[in-house]
């Protein structure tokens, strides 16, 4: 009888299984009890909360999240090698029956007894998303900005699912109705909800729950006013993803306010909806990857109570790191819940 072996592979679409084994089962991301089991897999590895929070844990729990593909299989150790080649194809991490985790060629990531790691274990990124890290600390670097090299890749192409463009399109629209109305309250200018809905019907079918309590209420608070006003940022990348803005600039300014609702609001939407197209995954990532690193270095600024480096804008960056999370569907979060670590 061969080793039992779990595998944990981000890529969306696996390498043949190109070396002797039994598969004993096998599930993605359309099965609805992936999910559930890779949150058991992250208690099982955070020992139900107990084991201290290092950065190698961490490393492995974000793997996990990422998990497109789990395979269970079992295996002769003489197939241990060809096992190891295909998982860094499938950019895989290994769990095996004595609770152990280890990575593509067998070094200890986890200790089930200690939490211990290997001290050359590596939790693996796929070859795209290590250049475009390389990528993006080079160009930051040259502008002056910090950079912190322990900040991991983010996700890769051949992982990544984005949203759909009629998703991103509906997410704009509603995004441009919130901070229209909150533009107008700031100005004592309110628009009516009729007109917006006139305009902007996209809209209305998109609403995340904090944007629907905002749109309801008659007279909301003046933090939520102000944080529907800056989402002019994030559908300043929403509407470049989409194709509608050639480029985003770097964030040392705002956008262009008047120039972000007139594009969409006098877009070819039909249009749209009928192309289905997004700006190229790799575009994005990159755009992604590089926000990720400037929103450490501005959040680091402020940490240490310097100003921002480079002439960067803190809140320009918060509003694109969200709104490209989302694209990227990071931790699969709903739009109110979108976190941006670094």
């Amino acid at each position: 009888m061969g080793i039992l072996v779990n595998l944990y592979a981000t890529v969306r679409e696996l390498p043949a299984l190109a070396f002797p084994h039994a598969l004993n089962a096998r599930r993605d991301r359309s099965d609805p009890e992936l999910v559930p089991h890779l949150h058991g897999f992250i208690g099982f590895v955070m020992n139900g909360g107990e084991r201290p929070m290092t950065a190698s844990l961490f490393a492995v729990i974000q793997h996990i999240e990422r998990v497109q593909n789990h395979l269970s299989i079992e295996v002769e150790e003489a197939a241990f090698d060809a096992m190891a080649s295909w998982a860094v194809q499938a950019n895989a991490i290994f769990f095996f029956s004595d609770g152990s985790v280890r990575d593509p060629v067998g070094r200890l990531l986890i200790d089930p007894q200690t939490g211990e790691v290997d001290d050359d274990a590596q939790v693996p990124f796929p070859a795209d998303a290590v250049e475009r890290k390389l990528r993006s600390d080079e160009a930051l670097a040259g502008a002056g900005v910090p950079v912190a090299p322990g900040l991991p890749p983010i996700v890769g192409a051949s992982e990544v699912s984005l949203r759909s463009p009629n998703e991103v399109l509906h997410r704009a629209c509603s995004l441009l109705a919130c901070a229209i109305r909150a533009e107008g309250l700031s100005s004592g200018d309110t628009v009516a909800l009729e007109q917006l809905r006139a305009q902007l019907p996209e809209a209305f079918a998109a609403l995340s729950p904090h944007e629907q309590a905002f749109l309801s209420s008659d007279a909301p608070e003046q933090q939520a006013i102000i944080n529907h006003a800056w989402r002019y940022e994030a559908l300043w990348v929403l509407e470049w993803a989409l194709g509608l803005v050639d480029t985003l600039g770097f964030p040392t300014n705002i956008c262009d306010v008047p120039r972000a609702a007139r594009t969409l609001v006098e877009a070819d939407r039909d249009a749209l909806r009928s192309s289905g197209s997004l700006r190229a995954a790799e575009r994005i990532l990159d755009a992604a990857d590089q926000h990720f690193r400037l929103h450490w270095a501005v959040r680091e600024a402020r940490r240490t109570g310097e100003p921002a480096p480079a002439g960067l804008d803190a809140d320009v960056i918060a509003q694109r790191h969200h709104a490209l999370n989302w694209l990227v569907r990071f931790q699969d979060a709903a739009w109110d819940d979108v976190d941006t670590p670094t």
